[in-house]
């Protein structure tokens, strides 16, 4: 008990130091003046252009909308939910987008015009690419099968971007459970909030980059155990992911095998088994530290149900990361990847 008490306590003081550091700054997933019915005057028809816009994006392609929650994401972990994540490199301006967690894992871009380019013509200058995206993720986990909740609405985009922060907020792929934790209390999201969300890689795809390491180290044959079926998937991933440095880095995998266009708690019950893609998503349930969120993993594999409504109440409290400086000094962009002259 000694040594684990030792290992423990330097995790419990980084949690602790986290939460001072939240109760400190202002950005937080708090209670920023978003309502419902911020268009119903302005742009009534927005909700109907949008869900228009992603029912076709994710007819073409089901991993349309993972690209778009992905966006989401990566954008509210960056000065909060104001479509910084959107803007494209200026003379005068730096974005977001080369950024290391980023400039291999994103895309949907162009979806992101298209909306863009229907509102405007129908409500110009009135909906926020930020509130665009944030309608547009909603939609996406819908098309395929997930969970429907209210969208509050009123974000402003902002002027910059930051790929510092960037660089610094946004969890990775083999980054540790402490450390993966201690990143979303940063935003004011919790443990549950964290487990709850991640279950979006349901219908997610990872790079052979991100998994080559625990597929060929012995890590994930260590936590799946030996089964034919994860051999099997071991196999599979291997021939998708040669083990030769830089070959096939951009190939990709889903990280829900059994149902990866489908939004459920497929992915959960891999982690059970043992066979998460990503090193951070199976720490949740593998790891050492892993008490609390191995519950809640526990949880919604068996409950699709309360999977469902935390990850809608989840995904509200991840829309709602806001600072101050967006509503001060934020813009409705005309255009999405640029701000306004």
């Amino acid at each position: 008990m000694a040594p684990f008490s030792l290992c423990f306590r330097p995790f419990v003081m980084q949690l602790l130091l986290l939460v001072f550091v939240v109760l400190s700054t202002g950005l937080c997933a708090g209670d920023p003046p978003l309502t419902l019915d911020y268009y119903e005057s302005a742009c009534p028809t927005v909700f109907e252009i949008v869900k228009k816009e992603m029912e076709c994006a994710v007819l073409s392609d089901p991993r349309n909308a993972a690209l778009v929650v992905r966006l989401h994401f990566h954008d509210c972990f960056v000065q909060g939910c104001d479509g910084s994540v959107l803007l494209e490199d200026t003379i005068t301006l730096t974005g977001e987008k080369k950024a290391s967690p980023n400039i291999h894992s994103l895309k949907g871009f162009r979806i992101v015009d298209r909306i863009k380019n229907k509102l405007e013509s129908e409500c110009p200058g009135i909906v926020s690419c930020a509130d665009l995206l944030t309608i547009a993720a909603r939609d996406a986990v819908i098309l395929v099968g997930g969970p429907y909740w209210d969208v509050p609405l009123g974000r402003k985009d902002s002027i910059t971007a930051s790929p510092e922060l960037a660089e610094a907020n946004l969890p990775t792929a083999n980054e540790g459970l402490s450390t993966i934790i201690s990143k979303f209390l940063y935003q004011g999201l919790s443990v549950t909030d964290m487990v709850a969300l991640s279950g979006a890689h349901t219908i997610g795809m990872a790079r052979c980059e991100n998994v080559r390491e625990g597929i060929y180290s012995g890590e994930f044959e260590a936590t799946s155990g030996i089964n034919p079926l994860s051999e099997s998937h071991l196999n599979n991933l291997r021939s998708t992911c040669p083990p030769v440095g830089g070959v096939g880095n951009n190939n990709v995998t889903a990280m829900d095998y059994v149902t990866p266009e489908l939004f459920d708690n497929s992915f959960y019950r891999l982690l059970l088994k043992g066979e998460g893609l990503l090193n951070s998503d199976q720490e949740m349930y593998s790891s050492l530290f892993g008490i609390e969120t191995g519950e809640i993993v526990r949880k919604y594999a068996a409950d699709p149900v309360a999977f469902f409504e935390q990850f809608s109440e989840s995904m509200v409290k991840l829309g709602n990361i806001t600072n101050d400086e967006s509503f001060e000094n934020g813009e409705v962009r005309k255009n999405c990847g640029f701000v306004n002259t």
